[in-house]
């Protein structure tokens, strides 16, 4: 009996494989990237927003585990929140729920699809959904959902740096956006005789539309060392 019963046990194993472990996944994720102690890189940014006329912008990114960053810009550019140095970090930081959804080819690539839920409410986003490479252990896109911000997606190329850092060589940030989001300095460079637009409610007056930001990196200089003071002269600003 007990030989029959292992019998059904082990098939039933096999014909319905077990879900992958969300955590686990997740964790190399963080391994990966955190092999990376610091990075130099050159940015540029392209802003694609209807209501805008945004010229292109450069940029050089410092950056130093865990979480220093330093961005020196010849202009502004308007970004989400997540900003020009995405770090998977910054979502994983915090207590958060995994749920392992399955599978997915996105663009040529095996992935795994992992729902992240954020525990607690102090934070803007309130789901995340990962599309994480099965070989490299990379994440390709992200799909957000905010209380504030709507739903915005990271989308992200890799060109093997050094055959060992996987540090993205483009970003695609697609986002909505709505004229009551914007800066100051964007609102006061507005046509202030442009017809009013309407959401898609219909609503007049509100500005509302899709966003696009594109950012190409190039010219890495990985593990190099970093002087703390670069940071710190950010702080004074």
């Amino acid at each position: 009996m007990k030989k029959l019963l292992m019998i059904f046990i082990l098939f039933s194993a096999a014909a319905y494989p077990q879900k992958k472990d969300p955590e686990e996944i997740l964790n190399k994720v963080k391994a990966k990237f955190e092999s990376v102690n610091d990075y130099v890189v050159d940015v540029n940014v392209k802003v694609d927003v209807e209501f805008l006329k945004v010229p292109p912008s450069n940029a050089t990114i410092y950056f130093k585990q865990p979480d220093k960053v330093h961005i020196e810009s010849d202009k502004f550019a308007m970004l989400p929140k997540e900003g020009l140095n995405f770090s998977p970090l910054s979502f994983l930081k915090k207590k958060y729920t995994p749920i392992f959804e399955g599978e997915e080819n996105y663009k040529g690539a095996e992935t795994y699809v992992i729902k992240i839920i954020p525990i607690g409410n102090d934070g803007d986003i309130v789901l995340s959904t990962f599309w994480i490479d099965k070989k490299e252990y990379i994440i390709r896109k992200v799909e957000s959902a905010t209380k504030i911000a709507g739903t915005f997606t990271i989308e992200m190329d890799y060109p093997g740096i050094e055959n060992k850092y996987h540090l993205p060589s483009q970003m695609v940030f697609s986002f909505d956006v709505s004229k009551s989001n914007l800066p100051a300095s964007i609102n006061d460079g507005m046509n202030p005789d442009d017809p009013p637009q309407k959401d898609k409610k219909g609503k007049k007056g509100v500005f509302k539309t899709a966003g696009k930001v594109t950012i190409n990196y190039s010219n890495y200089k990985v593990n190099k060392g970093i002087d703390d003071s670069i940071f710190e002269e950010k702080k004074k600003k």
